[in-house]
């Protein structure tokens, strides 16, 4: 029985990947940090607010941050999608290959086999950190109405 090589662009989309893992992690831990800071989202400002109507601006707020820090670690992947030359046409197919993947709806036609690997880890990473993004809102509300 013959045995088969394990292709080098294997290893290397595993090693790319690891590192999308530690910067993903890196840039959603701040963020969920920094918007944990904001003055209006502190513990003892969210205790006085209890579910009122200032209480939904924050909740609102809070949810286009998060939106906004899911964007920008979507784009990242995208600019990787475009710097390496993975094959995918354009900036805007970029975009929408790495939204897709982070959603995990998992559009692959634009990406060649060599780095398909890649969009399959954004999906598994995507679907942590919305998790993470879940985990965060949640706390929110909990300590909303405690």
């Amino acid at each position: 029985m013959e045995q088969e090589i394990v292709p080098m662009h294997l290893w290397t989309q595993l090693a790319v990947s690891a590192g999308f893992v530690l910067l993903m992690v890196l840039i959603h831990g701040l963020g969920l940090l920094g918007i944990g800071k904001i003055p209006t989202f502190e513990e003892k400002r969210l205790e006085r607010h209890k579910m009122d109507f200032s209480a939904l601006l924050m909740l609102a707020s809070t949810g286009v941050l998060l939106f906004l820090l899911h964007f920008i670690e979507i784009f990242v992947f995208a600019v990787f999608y475009v710097v390496m030359e993975t094959g995918v046409p354009t900036f805007a197919d970029a975009l929408y290959f790495s939204a897709s993947a982070y959603a995990t709806l998992g559009a692959t036609e634009h990406v060649p086999e060599r780095w398909r690997l890649i969009g399959a880890f954004e999906a598994v990473i995507g679907f942590v950190l919305i998790g993470w993004s879940t985990a965060f809102v949640a706390r929110m509300m909990d300590k909303l109405q405690a």
